[in-house]
């Protein structure tokens, strides 16, 4: 159940894309479906990226910024910074994925060496620089919330300037996927997602019931290895070594494309069905610090504080990314 969202969120796409590209960071631990949005966002003259934060969660943050500078080299972005965020959690041992994503984050894909290097300044300062510089400005959370959960902690003035927050993260009738009822960047660093959660943000997100409809089906997969060149071959390896993983784990057809959806949210929110409830994290279960309990029949009278999507035009999100990612491919191959 959930209502389209308004119209109003089709006029606000309508009118940014008539105007200066809309500004962004990203926060994400590349990680398969980190890249394919990347990718995405790269290939979008609508989006200003301001930088890209990195943070642990996929692999441990050294790997994570390698690849997000490696990731930016083979789309020849090597003007977007990158900064070096978290290495671990708020509170919690760092937990990792790497049976999901490969041992180094990107399935051990062969990729052209950096030749840039992550910034000096620490991922959450700039965080900060960026966000008191820029009002209004989207955050694109595609990992762990830790790196926005220490900015913060360090600058409160910041929530009053952030525009709003995209997150992919939890789940509400799709379960978990790292452990029941749990979806990993929650499970990760949930006092971190408490942190933003209570903050007051303008918070959107793309839990586990929306990305397990978002299915890379072999149709999907005919179609990125029709992409050309250097990403064109890239993406058709991660996404082949990501949507193994899954369909052997939950007996699907295609493995669910996660982290795209907060871009294509950001671009085309027209593609989307949510619904607006309150959003609890759990930090007392000892079996499952960090699920997401929403609310979503409003038993507990407590005032929404999050847009939760839940459903996609596949179809349309599909043909998007791919018309994206490959003029993206034609131009730098």
């Amino acid at each position: 159940m959930g209502l389209p969202l308004p119209r109003a969120g089709g006029l606000c796409y309508a009118r940014r894309s008539m105007k200066s590209p809309r500004p962004i960071l990203i926060d994400t631990d590349p990680g398969l479906d980190d890249a394919i949005a990347l990718l995405l966002t790269f290939a979008s003259p609508e989006l200003d990226l301001r930088g890209i934060l990195t943070v642990a969660g996929n692999v441990p943050v050294n790997l994570t910024t390698r690849n997000a500078l490696q990731i930016c080299e083979l789309a020849g972005k090597t003007e977007i910074p990158v900064y070096a965020g978290c290495p671990r959690p708020l509170l919690r041992h760092l937990e990792t994925a790497e049976s999901v994503h490969g041992d180094n984050g990107l399935a051990d894909v062969p990729l052209p060496a950096p030749t840039i290097q992550a910034q000096k300044q620490h991922a959450v300062d700039f965080l900060i620089d960026t966000v008191m510089a820029t009002p209004g400005i989207t955050l694109c959370l595609l990992g762990p919330m830790t790196n926005l959960a220490v900015a913060l902690i360090k600058e409160p003035r910041i929530a009053a300037n952030i525009g709003s927050v995209v997150a992919m993260a939890g789940s509400f009738f799709a379960g978990g996927n790292s452990a029941p009822a749990l979806e990993f960047n929650m499970q990760v660093d949930p006092h971190a997602a408490h942190v933003v959660m209570t903050a007051g943000l303008d918070v959107t997100l793309a839990p586990l019931d929306l990305t397990h409809s978002v299915l890379t089906t072999d149709e999907q997969l005919a179609r990125v290895a029709k992409l050309p060149g250097r990403i064109g071959k890239a993406a058709t390896a991660w996404l082949s070594f990501y949507g193994a993983h899954d369909r052997k784990k939950y007996g699907t057809p295609g493995g669910p494309l996660h982290d795209p959806c907060v871009i294509a949210y950001v671009l085309w929110p027209e593609l989307f069905t949510g619904k607006r409830v309150a959003v609890d994290i759990d930090l007392k279960s000892d079996l499952v610090p960090g699920m997401t309990v929403m609310d979503w029949w409003g038993t507990t009278g407590k005032a929404p504080n999050a847009l939760v999507l839940h459903q996609a035009d596949v179809r349309g999100f599909y043909d998007r990314l791919f018309e994206r990612i490959g003029a993206l491919a034609a131009a730098v191959q």
